[in-house]
């Protein structure tokens, strides 16, 4: 068994010349080795003991993806301490104070774009001694400490003590802790998963069970690297097998930072890419936008071709049989014509995306298989390091979160937590190495979810004959109907918002009730071109009227149209909706760093709403709640 500084060194002993990081500052992207990352790591790690940084201290890193991230984070471990990555999403709040002040970090490391945030939270965080800040700013507080000058004194601490850092990397364990790194908060107060560096490398030989990676592939991360997705999948599994990997160009915000993606992909052409559905759904949308720009006949043949691959590809695992070989000919017809040119905008060389999160809808995998670079959705969660499924370019079934793992156990259990047999719904239950050693300082719901070594996820699904695994939402956010019949929501929730053009976020309610409820957060941008198209008049109360029913139409094709009727059962889909005034974002908590609806955030901070549908008043789609929120909405409340 082996920590992650081994695999590292494992890495550089053979693949020292290999590129590790590629990096852009300013005007192109930059190679750095394996071994000239390994002498960054060790001059970092010197720093670090230069600040009598002891085993097992906790340092937090806040930075967007960065060579120095990673090389922090190597040097961190190297020195037996604990990385507590944090998400760069968090703002400058209670948030963010609670996980430094919870995982008793004494030591920051931060990214200039993101200093500003630890000074405005500076007087709530008083435990915090040392402010390592990667990049030169105008003026440094007492307590911060310049880049340039963290690595001289590193420089001459390694000259003074020569043998300190082989000694510290020789006390490491597997079972050492590597990370605390922090839940989302999509059920409760967010909490510290404590991960080994066993649980890591474990994890990160389990990721190719089914696939491999060849050494001179490349992966631009656009995901957080804090991300446990990205954080595995890409930082350390290509480590591992001596790839490459790539940062996206950071900007001066976020934004422009995602904007630098679309560039930086054709500069890196990657071979790999990881995902996840909000980031699926922004690349189906540019593409359609694209080919729309084209003129009327390029998107009718594009559509002629999206239709005929989704024949040809069936479920993944059937493509091209039972008598569809013979026409392969036209297949590579649609793909000389339409889908190598879509392809090219990815840089060229892309062969697949790596999928995260479990609810991908079977939509957009068809779409992206059908233009040749599939989404292999996967199934995982923060506990488990986090990769516990997959389906990979050999074995795949479309709609399904891939196989198991190899050297994991799981099992689909009821609610007493008895085995479930193949195909019917439970909740999902592991156990294996990736499994994290707990939640720090919270033995409570450490004991509530590992119970006999085995981790319960709070996930709905089943597992069919040849061990796919079918990921159907949170097991503990079921609705539950007033006779106690229990449905998970996500299913109904991802189909409104695929399939009604006016409702960008849309949640479902029901706790006990006689009947489920919708709480709906409408797309601006869709509405405005509605409202061009018709010519309507929004101070007019009659075109906002019509507005509404036209979303009412909407919701109800689920109910009449054959085709989501046999989906979706009748009892919970909506029987009445609300418009909300506001959306579901990040500065009022109600998503999570992951795009994830926060449950029982929505619930509370929109619990009058709720209570006022199950009114006699509410019931009417067209009462005068709905229509002030929708006024509140487009802004025109007080025009």
């Amino acid at each position: 068994m082996k920590t992650i500084i081994d695999f590292f060194y494992d890495s550089v002993s053979q693949y020292p010349n290999n590129p590790f990081i590629w990096e852009k500052t300013i005007e192109k992207y930059e190679p750095f080795t394996y071994c000239e990352i390994k002498q960054e790591v060790e001059l970092f790690a010197n720093a670090l003991l230069a600040l009598n940084i002891k085993e097992n201290a906790r340092v937090a890193l806040l930075s967007e993806g960065r060579k120095h991230w990673l090389i922090s984070e190597l040097a961190i471990l190297s020195i037996g301490a604990i990385n507590v990555p944090l998400s760069t999403k968090l703002e400058a709040d209670s948030d963010l104070s609670f996980r430094i002040n919870h995982s008793g970090a004494e030591t920051i490391i931060v990214s200039g774009n993101q200093l500003e945030k630890i000074r405005l939270i500076s007087k709530s965080i008083n435990s915090v001694s040392s402010i390592i800040v990667f990049d030169e700013t105008d003026s440094n507080l007492p307590n911060e400490i310049k880049l340039s000058n963290f690595l001289e004194a590193g420089l001459q601490h390694a000259q003074k003590h020569p043998n300190e850092l082989n000694h510290r990397i020789a006390q490491l364990k597997p079972d050492s802790i590597a990370n605390i790194s922090y839940t989302s908060g999509t059920t409760a107060d967010p909490k510290g998963i404590i991960l080994s560096h066993r649980n890591y490398t474990s994890n990160v030989e389990q990721a190719f069970s089914f696939i491999d990676i060849p050494q001179e592939y490349k992966t631009l991360v656009v995901l957080p690297w804090d991300h446990a997705f990205a954080h595995t999948a890409a930082l350390y599994s290509f480590m591992h097998k001596g790839a490459s990997i790539a940062s996206v160009q950071i900007g001066k915000n976020q934004i422009e930072t995602l904007k630098n993606f679309s560039n930086n992909m054709l500069e890196i052409k990657p071979d790999v890419l990881m995902s996840v559905p909000a980031l699926a759904k922004n690349f189906k949308k540019n593409i359609e936008k694209g080919i729309r720009s084209k003129g009327k006949m390029a998107a009718t043949l594009f559509n002629v071709g999206l239709q005929f691959a989704y024949w040809y590809n069936g479920d993944g695992n059937n493509k091209g049989k039972t008598g569809k070989k013979i026409t392969y000919p036209i297949y590579a017809l649609f793909n000389i014509l339409i889908f190598k040119k879509i392809k090219e905008r990815f840089g060229g060389n892309l062969k697949y995306f790596i999928g995260g999160g479990a609810l991908l809808d079977i939509d957009l995998q068809r779409f992206f298989y059908a233009i040749g670079i599939p989404m292999y959705q996967g199934y995982g969660l923060s506990e488990a390091a986090p990769i516990i499924s997959a389906n990979t370019p050999d074995h795949h079934k479309m709609g399904s979160s891939g196989r198991i793992v190899d050297r994991l156990d799981m099992k689909i259990c009821d609610e007493n937590g008895m085995e479930l047999p193949y195909y019917e719904k439970g909740e999902i239950v592991i156990k294996g190495e990736n499994v994290m050693l707990g939640y720090w300082q919270n033995d409570k719901a450490t004991q509530e979810t590992i119970k006999n070594n085995w981790l319960h996820t709070g996930d709905l699904g089943y597992l069919d004959k040849d061990n796919y695994l079918y990921v159907l939402g949170r097991y503990k956010s079921l609705l539950i109907g007033a006779d106690g019949e229990k449905y998970s929501p996500e299913g109904i929730e991802e189909a409104v918002t695929d399939y009604c053009q006016f409702i960008d976020q849309f949640m479902l309610y029901n706790n006990q009730n006689p009947f489920t409820v919708g709480l709906i957060v409408l797309n601006r941008e869709k509405i405005n071109t509605w409202k061009k198209q018709n010519k309507k008049n929004f101070h007019d109360e009659s075109s906002l009227h019509e507005l509404i029913q036209h979303i009412k139409l909407e919701i109800d094709q689920f109910k009449s149209d054959e085709k989501h009727k046999l989906q979706f059962p009748q009892r919970w889909l909506p029987a009445t909706n609300i418009i909300l005034p506001d959306s579901f974002n990040e500065k009022n908590k109600l998503i999570n760093s992951t795009m994830k609806i926060v449950r029982s955030k929505v619930e509370s901070f929109y619990k009058e709403e709720i209570n006022y549908l199950y009114t006699l008043e509410g019931k009417n789609i067209l009462s005068n709640r709905n229509l002030k929120n929708l006024k509140r909405f487009l802004n025109i409340e007080n025009e």
